[in-house]
């Protein structure tokens, strides 16, 4: 099964670790602490060109995770992971 993150972006439903709503997480000190550190990293890919509404967060084999922003809310996209949908 795979994730459609949105503009072509999937991921195998195995390696996502978590999908976070970006208003709801951003007001943490260590989330936003969490995120620069991956962009600065080279961890960050943002699937959208507009402003994100959530991140997935996913490993790929041993390599460091990787961090999805997607314009997509997490209700649509745990609505797609349950449904294995490419809407």
């Amino acid at each position: 099964m795979y994730l459609h993150l949105g503009q072509g972006v999937v991921v195998p439903y195995r390696d996502v670790l978590g999908i976070f709503d970006l208003d709801n997480t951003s007001s943490s000190r260590l989330t936003r602490a969490f995120l620069e550190r991956a962009e600065r990293a080279g961890q960050v890919v943002n699937v959208w060109e507009d402003l994100p509404k959530s991140f997935v967060l996913c490993r790929h084999g041993a390599e460091a995770p990787v961090v999805y922003l997607s314009q997509l809310s997490t209700s649509t996209l745990l609505r797609r992971a349950e449904n294995n949908s490419f809407e």
